[in-house]
């Protein structure tokens, strides 16, 4: 039952999960911040300061979903060089 493993494909596989992982707590820890913001602010509404916290988590998990989903810098460079054998 248990087969040999690729460890190409098992790397991708980790790193997507760890996306999903990323996203999932992303989106409830900052829901989180935005009722701090709502229910602390008291009816002044000015400053949404939880913008800080979810432009800043939210370019590290574009970099993050970047990397798992088109990071795959072995198979490119294989592609890249069985074109340029073919030519």
């Amino acid at each position: 039952m248990n087969e040999p493993k690729d460890e190409v494909l098992w790397q991708i596989a980790k790193e997507r999960v760890g996306f999903k992982w990323s996203l999932l707590s992303y989106v409830f820890v900052n829901l989180f911040l935005i009722g701090i913001w709502y229910f602390g602010s008291k009816g002044n509404l000015d400053h949404f300061w939880p913008i800080w916290p979810i432009l800043g988590w939210g370019i590290g998990l574009v970099f993050q979903y970047l990397k798992a989903y088109h990071g795959n810098r072995v198979n490119n460079v294989e592609k890249e060089y069985q074109k340029l054998k073919n030519n």
